[in-house]
């Protein structure tokens, strides 16, 4: 009986740091600095926690950027009938993101929405954004 105790004592514990190790996204992104990205969609991710895109983009001066974009999990999606070949069948094509920028600058953010081809606007974000 101790031990069963003492189990799910610590199986608590181990529960409660994996819930608290996951990151803030507004410590990572500031979501009111938003960039939109029109570029080719390269890259998918699709697993927990976060969803992963790449978009690469021309600048205008021509050079091309590589933006890796982080957005919820594959179950947000799923209830809101966004599937992963929805995104898998815009790989190679053109897309419009809007996204929140990292707080440190480098060439990533927090996904809002994605314009995939065809039009279909998707949002990534739980409420109105």
């Amino acid at each position: 009986m101790t031990q069963r105790i003492g189990a799910s004592l610590a199986l608590g514990l181990l529960l409660t740091a994996a819930a608290w190790a996951h990151h803030n996204m507004t410590a990572l992104f500031d979501l009111n600095d938003r960039v939109t990205l029109n570029g080719t969609f390269t890259k998918l991710d699709w697993r927990n926690p976060h969803i992963y895109l790449s978009v690469e983009v021309k600048t205008p001066n021509g050079q091309v950027e590589t933006w890796d974009i982080e957005g919820p999990p594959p179950s947000f999606f799923r209830t809101r009938d966004i599937t992963k070949a929805d995104f898998e069948s815009a790989l190679g094509k053109p897309v419009t993101a809007e996204a929140s920028r990292a707080r440190d600058h480098s060439l990533s953010g927090l996904i809002r929405t994605i314009t995939l081809p065809g039009g279909k606007v998707v949002s990534a974000c739980p409420q109105n954004c």
